[in-house]
């Protein structure tokens, strides 16, 4: 691989990037290094948002709750102001506010707790109800079992297909170039088409470069269902009822009907280790017997709801559940991005302006998303401690 010098590059009036991965890090990231005057190219094997990549599917979770992990906070409230900026393009929306339902079973809710300092410095509010008041106010949920609730007021949903393509026409609109395209990444490097080459190429980015990633970030089998909704009534839908949370022995979310799609049920625990490009996309029906357990316990009148779609989608898993933004350690004109770890798309606005700034301005990258903490084993995520959504 070929080596670039920071300096050269900054001292390039208009680099020439290649960005793999048309997915939410690559497309935001492309957009970015484009208005920061690089001459951009954005490839992608089955285009923006497909069903085999980590950023496909119908919707995503956006929140503001992480714990005490401040950096995450700080790009939240950046990413709503990327989210809205170019929603205000759109005549149909690609954010839905439903406010998000922490229920944790626990007696110890410290992951929340921790994180409201945080949110109150950063602007965004969050409520501790009693359980009879969380009651009155969503009466469609059975609270029985669960310990402690929260309220962030300030969470909604992406449409996460539909989001990867409006970006991916924002950066051509601008004048940048896209083009479907399977690519290998020694070869690409090699043909000097770039001066810097971006890959954000999601699940695959292991296999693209098995001696830096390889098995440190893993593609892991997610079941998402949809169930319908009672006829004639809106009360599960967005609007009327909150993204939630069921933090229990499992973790749990979902997001409330959106577009007619349906009640989404989501299990955030980590399934088996899977290949992206063929692995068979059909749902379980172990997992859907927990699906149907779980409407059965915390929303009764979803109980006996028909199943009316379902997705079988991955995470891109860090050991540690960490992002992955930097520089190849051996090349410094390739950039790696990923370990979204089932949480990095709401991100990914702000992803891109970090990678897009360290590339063409040559700005740090916080070091909690640098590559050689991958090669430290002591750091291991456990379930959930960070990410969802």
């Amino acid at each position: 691989m070929s080596r670039l010098d920071a300096q050269t590059l900054l001292s390039t009036s208009k680099p020439r990037v290649v960005v793999v991965g048309a997915g939410a890090f690559g497309g935001w990231t492309a957009l970015h290094l484009q208005q920061l005057g690089a001459h951009v190219t954005l490839v992608d094997a089955w285009g923006p948002g497909n069903t085999r990549s980590s950023s496909g599917g119908e919707t995503r979770v956006i929140r503001a709750i992480y714990g005490p992990d401040r950096i995450y906070v700080e790009m939240v409230k950046r990413a709503y102001e990327l989210w809205g900026q170019i929603g205000a393009t759109l005549t149909e929306p690609i954010y839905v506010e439903t406010g998000a339902l922490w229920m944790l079973r626990g007696d110890d809710d410290g992951y929340v707790r921790s994180a409201v300092p945080i949110l109150h410095d950063l602007g965004f509010a969050v409520e501790h109800l009693p359980i009879a008041d969380a009651a009155r106010r969503f009466p469609q949920i059975n609270f029985h079992g669960v310990k402690s609730v929260w309220f962030e007021p300030r969470a909604g949903a992406l449409s996460a297909r539909r989001a990867c393509g409006v970006v991916r026409d924002t950066f051509v609109k601008g004048g940048g170039t896209y083009r479907t395209e399977a690519v290998k990444a020694e070869e690409l490097i090699k043909s000097g088409e770039a001066d810097v080459y971006v890959f954000a190429c999601g699940p695959w980015l292991g296999k693209h470069f098995p001696d830096v990633i390889g098995e440190r970030v893993l593609p892991s089998r997610q079941e998402v269902y949809y169930f319908g909704t009672p006829r004639g009534s809106d009360r599960f839908a967005a609007g009327h009822f909150p993204i939630w949370i069921d933090f229990g022995e499992r973790i749990v979310y979902g997001i409330p009907d959106v577009n007619g799609r349906g009640f989404k049920v989501a299990d955030d625990t980590r399934g088996e280790v899977i290949d992206p490009t063929s692995v068979n996309r059909t749902p379980s029906e172990e997992g859907i017997a927990r699906a149907r357990h779980l409407l059965a316990e915390r929303f009764p009148e979803l109980a006996k709801a028909p199943l009316i779609a379902a997705e079988v989608c991955q995470y891109e898993n860090s050991p540690d559940g960490n992002l992955i933004v930097d520089r190849h350690p051996h090349a410094n004109n390739v950039w790696l991005l990923g370990g979204g770890s089932g949480h990095g798309f709401k991100l990914s606005p702000a992803v891109g302006e970090i990678a897009a700034k360290a590339i063409v301005e040559g700005r740090d990258v916080p070091p909690t998303f640098r590559l050689d903490r991958l090669h430290d084993t002591k750091h291991r995520e456990t379930q959930f401690e960070r990410k969802q959504g």
